[in-house]
């Protein structure tokens, strides 16, 4: 997609949509004014006469003559004044929703200049691009017969100016979105071809195309050497080794702390030994979408090139069942030190990360974020909307918070009280992987915690939020807006 920025009258820009927006009540944006004075009150007519109106998300696409633009877009923005972000990006959505399925070539979009709660034109350029990115990703690559692209390529963005700053911002949500589809590619690879080997691949292909980050992969002897037995339990029973791939994008001074952030990679689980039910099994190909927002990032913030240090740690592995795989009773003990009793080897994701996060600790790190779609849990608490989010430090969930909010990436926080930490009590080692079926996603939070004692961290749980089922199945790129936004936010 060609994006540009124009601040010149809209009747001045030639274009075959202009999409600008309409209030259900109240008074209209500056550039919805302008397209009806140049229209000779045409959209007023129309919202009169109750051919839109106004409802958020709502739409109405009409052909024009005579004008600098063939066609108009309508799109509803609701009744709340001002919008909140989420409510703005709903309007967003569905305007280059719409665009995408019609013959529109280059479309003006006039929507920065809607009011939006706590929100400036910056941000609004910036989520316009991001949206029209995620609006133009097609997974097609397994298919023989491969369906059209969208005839959109090219966005002018209406803005007050054509300024450094915007521009800036517009490149920034370019670059998310690019950030979204890598995540989402990965995401949806078939396993049979995305294995730990697969991401390795992919993380020493970004590291050659951008030359600001640097990829060094552990394998299975160098893990065994470091002491990882908690991570090699879980590939033990696949043909398919298991892989540390580590990715620093060094933006900042030498000795500025990194943020480090640590992905869970497991490219297939079929639950290992504790075999999982076989319906909808397929899915959890989507069990490396924890690892995949890790590579989103780090592809994001290559083409941002913020000032920051930042390393991203992906512990892929496959858990699959053998007779050489970890069983039920066995106990292992992880990099830490500390012993585990897997008393259930589908909760293996707590196993990679455990090793990945102690591993972590070598870079001295500003703070440790983790995402991983860890439990099913996370869905019954909060469903297929918020992230979860668990953590050591009131000011890091803060921020986590926050970025959420303005990335329209949303969290939420739970406990991970040491009232819980019980449930983790093992008559034979220093733990247990499993604390019951009460308060699931907290106890498998407060495994990970005993780990990162010695940073400020957090714990995001994205098994809600990372994919969707049924008939539009496929990777969301969630969460890489957030971790973008929670990075960048620490040079404001």
């Amino acid at each position: 997609m060609k994006y540009t920025l124009n601040s010149k009258s809209l009747a001045d820009i030639k274009a075959d949509c202009l999409v600008v927006s309409v209030p259900e009540k109240g008074d209209w944006p500056a550039s919805t004014a302008a397209a009806d004075a140049a229209l000779n009150g045409m959209i007023k007519d129309l919202q009169k006469n109750g051919d839109i109106s106004g409802k958020a998300g709502s739409s109405l696409l009409l052909p024009l003559s005579g004008q600098p633009w063939a066609r108009l877009l309508l799109v509803g923005s609701g009744s709340e004044s001002p919008q909140t972000p989420a409510g703005y990006r709903k309007v967003v959505n569905a305007a280059l929703g719409r665009l995408q399925d019609g013959p529109t070539k280059h479309a003006v979009i006039a929507l920065a200049d809607n009011d939006v709660k706590d929100q400036d034109e910056a941000w609004k350029i910036a989520l316009i691009s991001r949206v029209a990115e995620e609006q133009q990703y097609r997974f097609t690559g397994f298919k023989s017969t491969k369906a059209p692209k969208p005839a959109l390529a090219r966005i002018t963005l209406a803005a007050s100016a054509s300024s450094k700053s915007l521009k800036a911002a517009l490149a920034t949500g370019e670059a998310i979105g690019h950030g979204m589809s890598l995540t989402r590619d990965l995401g949806n690879t078939p396993p049979n071809v995305c294995h730990p080997t697969f991401l390795a691949e992919q993380a020493k292909s970004l590291s050659k195309e951008f030359d600001v980050i640097k990829t060094e992969v552990l394998d299975e002897k160098q893990m065994k050497k470091l002491g990882m037995n908690s991570l090699l339990s879980v590939s033990a029973g696949s043909d398919q080794p298991a892989k540390l791939i580590v990715m620093e994008y060094r933006g900042g001074k030498a000795k500025e702390k990194p943020h480090v952030l640590v992905g869970k990679g497991i490219t297939f689980d079929t639950g290992g030994i504790s075999l999982k039910p076989g319906e909808g099994m397929d899915e959890m190909k989507y069990d490396m979408c924890g690892a995949a927002s890790v590579f989103g990032t780090m592809r994001a913030l290559a083409e941002i090139k913020p000032a920051m240090n930042v390393i991203g740690i992906v512990a892929a592995a496959e858990n699959m069942p053998s007779g050489g795989a970890t069983r039920p009773g066995d106990i292992v003990t992880s990099m830490s030190g500390q012993t585990i009793e897997i008393l259930n080897t589908d909760a293996e994701g707590r196993l990679v990360l455990c090793d990945a996060l102690t591993y972590a600790g070598k870079y001295d790190p500003e703070t440790v974020l983790d995402i991983a779609t860890l439990t099913g849990a996370i869905i019954i608490a909060l469903g297929k909307e918020a992230t979860g989010v668990f953590s050591n430090d009131d000011g890091v969930a803060e921020r986590i918070a926050k970025s959420g909010n303005r990335a329209c990436d949303r969290t939420w926080r739970l406990p991970i009280w040491d009232e819980y930490q019980a449930q983790l009590d093992s008559n034979f080692a220093d733990m247990q992987n499993i604390g019951g079926r009460p308060a699931g996603s907290i106890t498998a939070a407060c495994f990970l915690s005993r780990f990162t004692k010695d940073y400020r961290w957090a714990h995001l749980d994205i098994a809600g939020t990372a994919w969707v089922s049924g008939k539009d199945k496929g990777a969301t790129g969630r969460p890489v807006p957030l971790l973008v936004d929670y990075l960048l936010s620490h040079l404001q």
